[in-house]
């Protein structure tokens, strides 16, 4: 079996990445933060344990799946890509401007190397949307940031740091709108508002308006002052609902995003082009600069 690493485990996504992984791969992990290892350990006993990332990729792995603060993101990515190694990026792997400009010439060293998206862009259903000729389209994020309220990382709530709920939630909907439409969006309004949870550092409720070069507009609603989660796509008469249901690692993309990821450990370039992650990025950072500008200092 090949040695798939986990470098980091800053956020949800790598315990449930690893649960796919486990399955093809022989894992190795990397985690400053104890309690958060301590749990890695718990459900992976037989994971390899390194205490820093240098000796992580000294032990040979095949591939990198990054988890670290946002801000952290472009230097590890780096030291990933300087051994020459497929690497996925759990989202946002930018939610500034100053971020996304550090992170640009690390990835041109190798964008076939690096994946990095929201993992409905690969849920089977939405795979299998097709919008047909649509002009307009919407996509409807409900997540729920009450961890956030109540103290869960709040690195990812601050707007500076990890992007807050309009950037790390809304990362859903703009990905999805990017890969039916393609790269050439642009901002045309944003607007941000908290309705339940005042202890946010960002907002709990957020809508984007989107346009691209080629004529269809675009909407993004997210809803993070839900109990909910589900994630519904109108493009013109169709529409979608992608929903956790019996087996939300498969029905929310978590399963297609590791396989795709695995497929570049066997040579694949990546499945999804840096244009459109940059794209994705980009928007969603001139979403957060639109809004500040519309409500002032």
């Amino acid at each position: 079996m090949v040695l798939i690493a986990l470098a980091g485990l800053a956020t949800s996504h790598p315990y449930t990445d690893a649960l796919t992984l486990q399955e093809h791969a022989e894992l190795a992990v990397w985690e400053p933060d104890p309690q958060r290892l301590a749990r890695f350990r718990a459900e992976h006993p037989s994971a390899l344990v390194f205490g820093d990332l240098a000796t992580l990729l000294d032990a040979g792995p095949s591939g990198v799946v990054l988890t670290v603060p946002t801000p952290r993101v472009a230097g590890a990515l780096e030291r990933v890509l300087a051994r020459d190694l497929p690497c996925f990026v759990n989202k946002p792997a930018a939610a500034t401007a100053a971020q996304l400009a550090a992170l640009e010439p690390v990835v041109a060293q190798a964008p076939h190397r690096v994946l990095s998206s929201s993992v409905l862009r690969f849920a089977p259903q939405f795979v299998q949307f097709r919008p047909g000729n649509a002009s307009i389209a919407r996509v409807a994020v409900r997540h729920s940031v009450r961890p956030w309220a109540e103290g869960l990382n709040p690195w990812q709530d601050d707007p500076d740091q990890g992007g807050g709920t309009l950037v790390t939630m809304g990362i859903h909907g703009v990905e999805l709108l990017v890969a039916l439409f393609g790269p050439h969006v642009s901002v045309a309004g944003a607007a941000t508002a908290t309705h339940r949870y005042p202890t946010l550092r960002s907002e709990d409720t957020a809508v984007l308006a989107l346009r691209w070069a080629d004529g269809p507009l675009g909407v993004v609603e997210v809803l993070g002052a839900v109990d909910d989660e589900a994630y519904e796509v109108v493009a013109g008469d169709r529409s979608v609902v992608l929903r956790s249901g019996d087996d939300p690692v498969a029905a929310l993309g978590y399963r297609g995003t590791v396989e795709a990821f695995l497929r570049m450990v066997s040579g694949e370039p990546s499945p999804v082009p840096w244009a459109e992650t940059r794209a994705v990025l980009a928007t969603l950072i001139d979403a957060r600069r639109t809004e500040r500008l519309r409500s002032g200092p």
